[in-house]
């Protein structure tokens, strides 16, 4: 089973700078308070095909990480580790056409994904009804499937040793494993996640509007400085 949640939002603001913002975007909490969260960022790769002159880049974030307390509760601690509290890498891809007017990303998690497998997509295009100049369109899919019900699906007998294994540990929810089955563990996952996705979809679009607006009104050069303040500070603070 998979579960996808789809959005679609316009960004009153052109489509190259809403691309730079893209990029910006967890640069520092100082320039997007909504991304206190990420830890780090880290580019893997930055090409621009010569035949298309499309831009390709894959980047790495570290984030703060914590699963939805309602999902602790359908898992024995051998899957999470006594708690919910952990750092999550992040992989994302995107390619930009700055000539046609579009960028692809995607962004998948690294961690967790014997529970939960979340891939991001987002379109981020040019309207073709609007003039080029006024916004953005962006159309965000996330994909999200437990992996783990495909795994106790695959085996009929792992939910009750699950189970099993769980009431043996002193844990609470090893009846409710085996009465739940398999289908339902991974179902449940599936839409609590969801569930929490919606939100984090708002405050990521909160995070970049707060962007955008600082590029609107301080220009590239005024983001970068503030950047670089936000860095020198953390840096002192070190010491």
């Amino acid at each position: 089973m998979v579960l996808v949640h789809t959005t679609n939002h316009t960004y009153s603001h052109p489509f190259p700078t809403v691309t730079l913002a893209f990029f910006l975007r967890y640069c520092s909490p100082q320039l997007n308070p909504f991304a206190s969260h990420v830890l780090s960022t880290d580019t893997i790769e930055s090409r621009v095909d010569p035949a298309t002159g499309r831009l390709h880049t894959t980047r790495i974030h570290l984030k703060k990480s914590r699963l939805p307390p309602a999902i602790m509760k359908l898992l024995p601690s051998t899957l999470t580790g006594g708690t919910s509290d952990k750092a999550s890498y992040i992989l994302e891809t995107s390619v930009v056409d700055m000539r046609e007017g579009w960028m692809s990303t995607e962004s998948r998690n690294l961690n967790f994904v014997g529970v939960l497998s979340v891939v991001e997509r987002q379109l981020y295009a040019v309207p073709r009804s609007k003039p080029p100049a006024d916004s953005t369109d962006v159309e965000t899919k996330v994909v999200f499937r437990s992996r783990l019900g495909e795994r106790i699906r695959d085996r009929p007998g792992q939910a009750q040793a699950q189970a099993e294994a769980a009431a043996a540990a002193g844990e609470g929810n090893g009846g409710f494993f085996a009465r739940l089955g398999a289908r339902g563990i991974q179902r449940s996952i599936e839409t609590l996640a969801s569930s929490k996705t919606q939100d984090q979809l708002g405050k990521s679009r909160e995070g970049m509007r707060i962007i955008l607006e600082r590029l609107r009104h301080t220009g590239i050069m005024g983001v970068l400085e503030l950047r670089r303040m936000a860095s020198q500070r953390g840096m002192e603070a070190a010491h």
